[in-house]
């Protein structure tokens, strides 16, 4: 039998002889994906005896997963795997270049503090980024990535614990097993294994559909673009020295992209080329003929506590919010800072003690959301604003862009970029917004029609606490 990363077994350690002939370990990770290797390499790096699978071990090819705020990257320092940032043509992003209506606001991410440098975000290949985790999870002694495909959880019909996982190995296409005192499930937002052991299914109402540009002349270089229009957001970054990354949401049963209408790329062409800034496109243009279109649900999905003895889902397995604010990779390098500590040895040092694996879980259920709460929330509201389809949001959109044009812009941004966390400055400044989208309406609102107003400013203000509340609910009682 080998793992990608097996030596000569008569120099086996005792620990790689468990994982690769025996089949056994203290973890079994399912998905070498960012959070699946980075927690590997960051419990391997504990002592722990780690086995990570992955159905293929082909550098992935997705469209989202490209953009690493600045939250996130101060955690893959914590984790010790910045490196992993190194040689892939990564782009740095100084913030957001936000266009209303062709209007641009240019957004810096904040200073931490006075005289230390402007934070920065990094945007790049998902597939290259992923394929440096897994170098790192190959180069650690006491991991062994396995390409094989998972297909069920071993479960004790006993006690209901989970005992490992069956998979099929590439290799020799057989049906084998790996058994683990905790088994982890982090095989992404389509996970196969989510059904039966989280309470929560994932919501969808629109679907990101993406190109690659090459070439491409931002408006603003190193800002990852937010377009604004009486559409649904487009988003642009650079992903490469010469490649950037558009991205359309395009909700369910969008009419201007039914099939009468020539489909998704009728879409493109006719309603979201005219609204694109002129140095793009000529560049979008030659990626739609080219007919690389493919495309992303944008999930909405609660997280919950874990209470399978012997399993622990993660991820996006386990939490999923709207990727407009490029918080998903935050929230799971985040998570894995939280597993390493109340996972360490010193406070459980063995794995197999299911009852204290269970409490440490439900602790880390309620301390993540010291990180993940406000990027779940501020995710699907700015999403609710940017893709307004009725008066009240659009009021609430034209607020929110006003605010950022003469607000305090660092608690905002702070926010976006993983690097503020308290759940208060959000709540503070999402209702900030909309006092503001009221005064705007006020002074917009011809004198004929004042008469109207204080209707208009209770719905506009009742629009802002439907759009907020429903996820702020969800954040406290998943």
């Amino acid at each position: 039998m080998s793992s990608l990363n097996g030596h000569a077994t008569p120099e086996k350690s005792r620990l790689e002889k468990s994982r690769l002939d025996h089949h056994e370990s203290d973890v079994v990770i399912i998905g070498a994906g960012i959070l699946g290797s980075a927690l590997a390499v960051t419990l391997g790096r504990q002592g722990r005896n780690v086995v990570l699978l992955e159905a293929s071990m082909k550098e992935p090819d997705r469209i989202v997963g490209e953009l690493l705020q600045p939250g996130g990257v101060q955690a893959l320092e914590k984790l010790g795997l910045r490196d992993c940032l190194d040689g892939i043509d990564a782009i740095p992003v100084k913030g957001y270049y936000i266009s209303y209506f062709e209007e641009p606001v240019v957004l810096d991410y904040p200073k931490l503090a006075p005289s230390e440098p402007a934070p920065e975000g990094w945007t790049f290949h998902h597939g290259r980024f992923v394929m440096k985790l897994r170098e790192a999870a190959l180069a650690c002694p006491n991991v062994s990535v396995v390409e094989a495909k998972a297909t069920a959880l071993v479960t004790s019909t006993h006690t209901g614990q989970v005992l490992g996982v069956e998979c099929i190995r590439k290799e020799q296409e057989i049906k084998d097993c790996y058994f683990a005192q905790l088994t982890v499930v982090a095989d992404g937002y389509a996970s196969k294994f989510r059904k039966v052991h989280h309470p929560h299914a994932p919501k969808f109402r629109s679907k990101f559909w993406g190109l690659e540009m090459i070439d491409a002349q931002l408006p603003s270089p190193y800002y990852g673009h937010v377009l604004l229009s009486d559409h649904a957001p487009v988003l642009m970054y650079q992903i490469g020295s010469h490649e950037t990354r558009i991205l359309v949401d395009i909700p369910e049963n969008l009419p201007s992209a039914s099939v009468k209408n020539g489909g998704v790329k009728g879409h493109l062409r006719n309603t979201v080329l005219p609204t694109l800034p002129e140095s793009v496109q000529t560049a979008f243009l030659d990626a739609l003929e080219k007919g690389q279109l493919r495309s992303m649900p944008n999930s909405f999905l609660p997280a919950a506590t874990n209470k399978t003895p012997g399993l622990m889902i993660l991820g996006d397995a386990l939490n999923m919010r709207h990727p407009l604010t490029g918080g998903g990779m935050t929230v799971a390098l985040n998570d894995v800072c939280v597993i390493r500590e109340l996972l360490s040895p010193e406070r459980v040092p063995s794995l197999s003690d299911t009852s204290l694996v269970l409490r440490q879980l439900s602790t880390f259920h309620w301390t993540r959301k010291n990180s993940s709460s406000v990027i779940n929330i501020l995710a699907q509201a700015l999403y609710m604003l940017f893709a307004a389809d009725d008066q009240n949001l659009k009021a609430l959109q034209r607020g929110c862009f006003r605010y950022f044009q003469i607000g305090p812009v660092d608690g905002p941004v702070g926010l976006l970029a993983g690097l503020i966390k308290q759940p208060m400055v959000l709540f503070t400044h999402f209702f900030s917004v909309a006092f503001l989208s009221i005064w705007v309406l006020l002074r917009e609102t011809p004198w004929t029609h004042l008469i109207l107003f204080p209707y208009q400013s209770i719905m506009v203000f009742w629009t802002a606490c439907v759009v907020i509340f429903p996820f702020i609910w969800a954040e406290i009682w998943s």
